[in-house]
């Protein structure tokens, strides 16, 4: 299976995914760590990807969405954005929704 099968699978088979440098426990930039904290402060599970270690995810998933940073988040298949858009709607109430419906069902 190749890295945009791989990623298509992911993104479909988990209701909340995080593709981030490093992990929600260990993350290695600050960005990430935003994001995953906004994610995990919405209570419900998620999965994750660590980039870094996988350097395949790393170059093709920028084209999967044409989105070209990290981290991104993924909710119900759909992108959600990037730390800025995530933060803003954890803000909002709204990532405290999306997740919570997705997480749901």
């Amino acid at each position: 299976m190749d890295a945009l099968d791989r990623i298509r699978q992911q993104v479909e088979e988990n209701p909340v995914i995080i593709y981030m440098k490093g992990t929600p426990q260990f993350p290695m930039c600050g960005f990430s760590n935003r994001a995953a904290t906004a994610l995990k402060a919405c209570g419900a599970p998620f999965a994750y990807v660590n980039v870094l270690a996988d350097q395949e995810i790393m170059q093709t998933l920028p084209d999967f969405a044409d989105w070209p940073t990290f981290p991104q988040i993924y909710i119900k298949g759909e992108l959600i954005g990037g730390c800025d858009i995530t933060l803003e709607m954890f803000e909002s109430g709204e990532l405290q929704q999306k997740v919570s419906e997705a997480t749901d069902a």
